[in-house]
């Protein structure tokens, strides 16, 4: 009764247009009022929740993303991806993915990445001659690698969530982010050869090429930086972020000399605004966990899932298509903090590793950035493109399919995620 009024109640305001953190904080005063919890209980949830060393690094990362969204390393990896993809069919489309493959592993936001890839590359495209819808359709997809290329903050949130080693998530997150950008490419080379979208650039030359590295070897560090420092255990992955954000001020303001005082007050603003936004997600969802807790709903959800097959595979389907249906209508990280506690004593019963399976989930919520009616990619992408949210969602079906078949690839061949383990 107390579980199925709360989530009667989540699902209303969620309708209503509620914030996620509000919805779910309100279903956590309902869920109290019925099981006569005292209200000292989400008071220090609230607080308790939050004293966490790893999710420190959540406003680190954010705040590197911002003063790289801001500064020129998006244009220059974008040279970068021109010298290396734009001679092959659909070439420009090729280098919206790269680009977006790279700032993925500087932003760890797929909203940050569409709008500052697809910020530069939408114009272009439509400049020369693709479809609207194409062009949007390629961006808005390739946006969902900033949060499969580490570092992500959905893994973050997901490692803190599972008590699972966050260094280990972000390297098992890069063959995987790898693969789901090389699916998307492929995909767009389909379409383009169908629809006659050629190229006039030729293959750079190797000079061009080696000229445009140097160019964006200040952005490439950032990674080599945050990767490097965790797996040779110098840093931990707060410890990273702080670094990412020094390493980044310093070259966007010192050493390229893209941003000023404005622009850091600008980003110092952004940065407070969305680590609010996702502690409180944080704080009230870790309290609706706790309530599930106390009415064995992780048990439960073991014994249902199990009851149906004890098959991890049969399993993992199941989940990812729960997964995908609840991606369309809640928010990427409320997925996570309210399903990782449900999920993992099911993943676990049946011998999945939690950390292929963190990645699966992390895939799979980046699905949910392209599917209405809460595609956050999809609103960034119809402000960018200028075109409604109908046309976009249909222009974007053959990439989301796409990605469907490159997580099944991902679930059913673990290797591909903890092989550099």
């Amino acid at each position: 009764m107390t579980i199925a009024l709360i989530f009667i109640t989540l699902f209303l305001l969620l309708v209503l247009g509620a914030p996620i953190g509000v919805a779910i904080g309100l279903s956590v005063v309902v869920g109290m009022l019925i099981d006569g919890i005292p209200s000292i209980f989400l008071v220090q949830k609230l607080v308790t929740s939050l004293d966490s060393f790893p999710l420190l690094a959540v406003p680190f990362f954010v705040m590197a993303g911002e003063i790289m969204q801001k500064g020129s390393m998006a244009e220059r990896l974008l040279a970068l991806s021109r010298s290396l993809v734009g001679h092959i069919t659909g070439g420009t489309a090729h280098i919206s993915v790269l680009t977006s493959l790279f700032f993925g592993a500087l932003s760890g936001s797929s909203p940050a990445t569409v709008a500052a890839v697809g910020g530069i590359m939408v114009p272009k495209m439509k400049e020369e001659g693709y479809d609207t819808g194409y062009a949007t359709a390629v961006n808005t997809s390739a946006g969902c690698l900033g949060v499969m290329i580490p570092p992500s903050v959905p893994l973050i949130i997901y490692g803190t969530t599972a008590g699972l080693s966050v260094g280990d998530l972000f390297i098992a997150g890069i063959l995987p982010g790898v693969f789901v950008g090389i699916s998307l490419m492929l995909c767009a080379y389909v379409i383009a050869k169908r629809r006659g979208y050629t190229t006039t650039r030729e293959r750079a030359p190797i000079g061009e090429v080696g000229q445009s590295f140097i160019g964006s070897i200040h952005a490439l560090m950032v990674p080599i930086i945050v990767l490097g420092g965790i797996y040779g255990g110098i840093m931990t992955p707060t410890e990273a972020g702080v670094s990412a954000v020094a390493y980044a001020l310093f070259v966007e303001t010192v050493v390229l000399r893209a941003i000023g005082f404005r622009e850091i007050w600008e980003i110092l603003r952004s940065t407070v605004l969305t680590t609010a936004s996702i502690f409180f997600l944080v704080a009230t969802a870790t309290a609706l966990g706790q309530i599930l807790l106390f009415n064995s709903v992780p048990d439960m959800m073991v014994d249902l899932m199990t009851s149906i097959s004890d098959n991890r595979y049969v399993l993992l389907v199941l989940i990812i298509i729960l997964l995908l249906v609840v991606g369309t209508f809640m928010d990427a990280l409320a997925n996570i903090l309210i399903l990782t506690p449900l999920l993992l004593p099911v993943v676990r019963e049946v011998g999945i590793d939690p950390i292929h399976f963190g990645i699966v989930m992390i895939v799979s919520i980046a699905i949910g950035f392209l599917t209405p009616p809460v595609g956050v990619n999809l609103f960034v992408g119809c402000s960018i493109g200028q075109i409604s949210i109908e046309h976009l969602s249909i222009a974007v079906m053959p990439f989301l399919g796409s990605m469907i078949l490159a997580l099944l690839v991902l679930a059913f061949v673990p290797q591909i995620s903890l092989i550099l383990l």
